[in-house]
């Protein structure tokens, strides 16, 4: 006969109840599906317990979690604000105090001048004052003596000198325009300089470089050392020509007791001619120029009257001088005007 009390085996030896096979599945279903971890304050044991324990608010926070959370709270664009608001209080206390510092510096003290003051400048040799005070007379001023002025002299309005003005020396920096200006001495100047009006020099001017003129020049006596004419030349008066005299000598066939003279310069003059004893065709007469010319000059002569006309006169000429010689000479006299051009 079984025992119906009798367990099966299976049931007998299973260590498994309610309890685990739900644990068990709830294990399966945490390892397949991951649950959130749900941090929870633990819960006082006793009465007295729950009474020691503050609340979390109240629990006193570390150094570092008190910056955070109030770097947390702070807006960082608050922050960039305040930072410019601090710079600019800064720049502007540095100015402020530049300023102040300027002003302090270029101060001048002034100081008032009362009749006893004025009546003891009158009476005495007085100092008034320093160089850091400034002296302001508001009306005007008339100085029966001279004025000495030992530093610079700053004018603001116009300069009117009714006398002589006499300045050792004077530096202009702009313009500046002189109704009459007379130079006891030396003017030099080192740049351009552009007159507008008529330029009178009641001495000598020296021109060093070249002068170019766009109008008339006039004037009285005119020395040039060279002449270069680029058009016609025009004169309305005659020529006068100077100089040194040539030399003058007889020719070879002037004949015996013939002499020569010449007067005039190299450039024109008369050649007379005194013929001697039996005068021979050939040279009568010998021209040296008192400056030599450069090349061989056009050398004119002209026989003066016509007694000199019928001798077949002829001229021979060099950088040096000229010859007079003549085909038929006669006897007497005869005289020769020349003109010379190089």
């Amino acid at each position: 006969m079984e025992d119906n009390n009798k367990t099966p085996d299976n049931e007998e030896h299973s260590l498994e109840t309610p309890e685990t096979q739900l644990n068990s599945q709830e294990s399966l279903d945490s390892t397949t599906t991951p649950q959130p971890i749900i941090s929870e304050e633990p819960t006082p044991t006793s009465e007295s317990e729950k009474q020691n324990t503050p609340p979390l608010e109240q629990q006193k926070k570390t150094f570092p979690q008190r910056v955070r959370g109030a770097i947390t709270a702070v807006n960082i664009y608050l922050l960039l604000f305040i930072l410019l608001l601090v710079i600019s209080g800064i720049a502007a206390f540095a100015s402020y105090r530049s300023s102040k510092n300027q002003a302090k510096q270029s101060s001048i003290f002034t100081q008032a001048l009362s009749a006893k003051d004025l009546q003891n400048l009158k009476n005495n040799n007085a100092t008034v004052g320093d160089s850091s005070q400034v002296l302001t007379v508001g009306s005007n001023s008339i100085f029966n003596g001279q004025v000495l002025v030992k530093n610079d002299l700053n004018v603001a309005g116009t300069i009117r000198v009714g006398g002589t003005l006499n300045l050792p020396g004077i530096t202009v920096s702009g313009i500046s325009n002189f109704q009459n200006v007379q130079i006891g001495n030396n003017l030099n100047v080192a740049g351009d300089s552009g007159v507008q009006g008529t330029l009178t020099v009641q001495k000598n001017l020296s021109v060093s470089g070249s002068a170019t003129f766009g109008g008339t020049i006039s004037a009285a006596a005119l020395n040039v050392g060279q002449l270069t004419l680029n058009n016609d030349l025009q004169i309305n008066r005659h020529i006068a020509v100077g100089g040194p005299t040539p030399r003058a000598s007889n020719g070879s066939n002037i004949g015996s007791g013939g002499t020569v003279s010449v007067g005039g310069s190299d450039t024109s003059g008369t050649v007379n001619i005194n013929f001697g004893n039996n005068p021979t065709a050939g040279y009568l007469a010998n021209i040296v120029f008192a400056n030599a010319f450069n090349q061989t000059p056009h050398v004119v002569i002209s026989p003066v009257g016509s007694a000199c006309a019928s001798i077949g006169y002829y001229v021979t000429r060099s950088t040096t001088g000229f010859s007079i010689g003549a085909n038929n000479p006669s006897s007497g006299t005869c005289s020769f005007d020349y003109i010379i051009m190089d």
